[in-house]
């Protein structure tokens, strides 16, 4: 398992990204940037699990990436991924942080991400 904080500290370090909260409505949603140009390589959000399509009526922290469709078809079926929340489905993946999906793997899905965004 992984946390936000985990997350904000690895892109700090590896691509010296501050999280960007844009959305008055939602304070706990983050937008991760490319310095230069802006463009986003990572959305991590606290959504119901019901609009998931989860069980449960808490919250989850969750994070989309972008990847390569290709990628995405074989993630889907991973524990703790879901088709894109709020993102195209065919090049972006939803990771549940608080499931059994390897941090490692995680931190390799940023990396790719962000590449792919560049």
């Amino acid at each position: 398992m992984i946390n936000r904080r985990e997350i904000f500290a690895y892109v700090k370090e590896k691509f010296d990204t501050d999280p960007d909260y844009p959305w008055f409505k939602y304070p706990d949603n983050a937008v991760l940037r490319h310095n230069g140009s802006g463009k986003w390589y990572g959305l991590i959000m606290n959504v119901p699990k019901i609009k998931l399509g989860l069980s449960g009526e808490e919250s989850v922290d969750i994070i989309d990436l972008k990847c390569e469709p290709g990628i995405v078809s074989l993630l889907k079926n991973e524990q703790g991924t879901l088709p894109a929340y709020h993102m195209n489905k065919k090049h972006w993946i939803t990771i549940v942080l608080d499931s059994p999906f390897p941090k490692e793997e995680i931190y390799n899905l940023i990396n790719w991400s962000y590449k792919l965004t560049e």
